[in-house]
């Protein structure tokens, strides 16, 4: 099966960061930037890296860009240039185009000029950075949603030895328990009998105000 081709426009920290990743993901990625020293500093590390002004429509017809199913926008603070190239790459058939928007009003736009996915970053690190300071306990923070997460917990001093069902955290708490981690190995959809280990970490999906009071009652140790 053929792998599936990404190009990322602007290789600034959040594009370039992307790019290694998906890079080192063994995945096709085309580099683009206007500025000819990050374009050198990705060449080795991309499938290929081009110096381009992404405003130029016909510059990005050149590359082939509507080959690519996945383009991600990661221009910084250039919000004209990061709305005009997504004008642009939906026009040109481009299956899949990301887009980092700078604040809700950019997103906002690139939501009606038909951005397939709007990301912050920067907004969204912040949420997961702010939970895991409130406690050790608290590993990751996704959002899926404005008002839904999935949170990744160590299992607190209040859950150590009490089972899934004792704690009944679907009706005291609105939030599911999807899976288990124990060291390596997952449990999904674990049964409600299993005995909670202090190694233990679940994974609990569901709304954000109530994912916040269950970390504050059974997560967060006093």
């Amino acid at each position: 099966m053929k792998k599936k081709e990404f190009a990322v426009i602007g290789l600034g920290r959040f594009g370039g960061s992307v790019c290694k990743e998906l890079s080192e993901e063994g995945m096709p990625v085309l580099a683009i930037d206007n500025d000819e020293d990050k374009v050198n500093e990705f060449k080795n590390i991309a499938s290929h890296a081009v110096i381009l002004d992404s405003t130029d429509e016909d510059s990005l017809k050149e590359i082939g860009i509507s080959n690519f199913e996945h383009v991600i926008v990661a221009i910084g603070e250039n919000i004209q240039a990061s709305i005009l190239t997504t004008v642009i790459l939906k026009d040109l058939g481009v299956t899949t185009v990301t887009v980092k928007a700078q604040n809700d009003y950019h997103e906002k736009i690139l939501n009606k000029i038909g951005a397939d996915q709007v990301v912050h970053p920067e907004r969204d690190m912040g949420k997961r950075l702010a939970h895991n300071f409130i406690s050790n306990n608290i590993l990751d923070y996704l959002e899926l949603s404005e008002e839904h997460s999935i949170a990744e917990v160590k299992v607190g001093h209040k859950m150590i030895g009490k089972s899934l069902a004792e704690l009944d955290i679907r009706a005291n708490y609105g939030c599911n328990v999807v899976a288990i981690k124990k060291g390596k190995d997952i449990n999904v959809s674990p049964q409600a009998d299993i005995a909670l280990k202090p190694d233990d970490i679940l994974i609990v999906i569901g709304a954000d105000i109530d994912l916040s009071r269950f970390e504050k009652r059974l997560v967060i140790d006093d």
